[in-house]
C-alpha cells in the first residue's frame, strides 16, 4: 500500500491518524517537527503527505516545497479556516485542504482520492523500462514484462527512491505490506535475482553489500 507522511505535532492526534491509516493498510511514517519530516524526505519517497500547516520549528508549507519535485500530493491538515488561505494553498499545488476538527472517514475518502487521482496519470521511468502505475504494466522497448505482484511491487519501490540506498529491511517492510506473508531476508534476494533476469539490461540495480540495494537514475 501506498507510503504516507504524517507530519503532526499534536501527539494524540498523530497517534490516532497513525492508527486509523494502518488500519486501512497505509505504510505511516510520523513526524512531530518539520526538522525531522524533511530528513525523511531525503530518506525515501511518499504517495502522499498529511501535512500541519503549523508546526514548533516552521510550516507545513516548507516541507510541501520539499515535496514539490517529487509529485508528491499534499492535504494540509489545519484549525486555520481562512478562505484566502484554502485558495492560496489550493492555488499552490495542494491536492487538499481539511479544517481541524474533521471526520476520520471524510479524510480517508480524500486521502484516496488523491491517491487515484496521482496514479492515474503516473507514468515511472526506471532506466529503460516504463512503469504504467494506473494499468499496473511495465515495458521495456514496447514489449510488456510479465511480473508478480511481488517483482511489480518491489520494481515500484526502487522506482520510487531512485538514486536512494535502501536497506533491506526497509525493503522487506514495504513487501509484507502490500503481500500480506512475512518475506525472509534470503527470499529477497532471490526476488531481486528474478527481477533482474527479466529486465535484464534496462534497469542497474546495484547490490550495496551488507546493506541493501540503489538504483540510480
Amino acid at each position: 500500500m501506498a507510503d504516507i507522511l504524517l507530519v503532526e505535532d499534536d501527539v494524540s492526534l498523530s497517534a490516532g491518524l497513525t492508527y486509523a491509516l494502518e488500519k486501512e493498510g497505509y505504510c505511516v511514517t510520523s513526524c512531530r517537527t518539520m526538522a525531522d519530516a524533511l530528513a525523511k524526505i531525503t530518506q525515501r519517497q511518499f504517495a502522499l503527505a498529511l501535512l500541519d500547516m503549523q508546526l514548533p520549528d516552521g510550516l507545513g508549507k516548507e516541507v510541501a516545497s520539499r515535496l514539490q519535485p517529487h509529485h508528491t500530493p499534499v492535504i494540509y491538515l489545519t484549525v486555520v479556516d481562512d478562505e484566502d488561505e484554502i485558495v492560496r494553498s489550493l492555488d499552490g499545488g495542494a491536492a487538499d485542504y481539511i479544517t481541524k476538527p474533521f471526520r476520520m472517514r471524510e479524510l480517508l475518502a480524500r486521502i484516496k482520492k488523491a491517491l487515484n487521482e496521482k496514479e492515474g496519470g503516473d507514468i515511472l521511468r526506471i532506466g529503460e523500462a516504463l512503469i504504467d502505475v494506473g494499468a499496473g504494466k511495465v515495458r521495456i522497448r514496447e514489449r510488456e514484462i510479465d511480473l508478480t505482484a511481488l517483482e511489480y511491487r518491489l520494481l515500484l519501490i526502487f522506482a520510487q527512491n531512485q538514486s536512494l540506498l535502501l536497506k533491506r529491511e526497509q525493503i522487506l517492510e514495504r513487501i509484507w505490506d502490500i503481500s500480506g506473508n512475512f518475506v525472509e531476508d534470503n527470499t529477497l534476494t532471490v526476488y531481486v535475482k528474478r527481477l533482474r533476469e527479466k529486465l535484464g539490461d534496462a534497469v542497474n540495480i546495484t547490490t550495496v553489500r551488507g546493506i541493501g540495494y540503489r538504483v540510480d537514475q
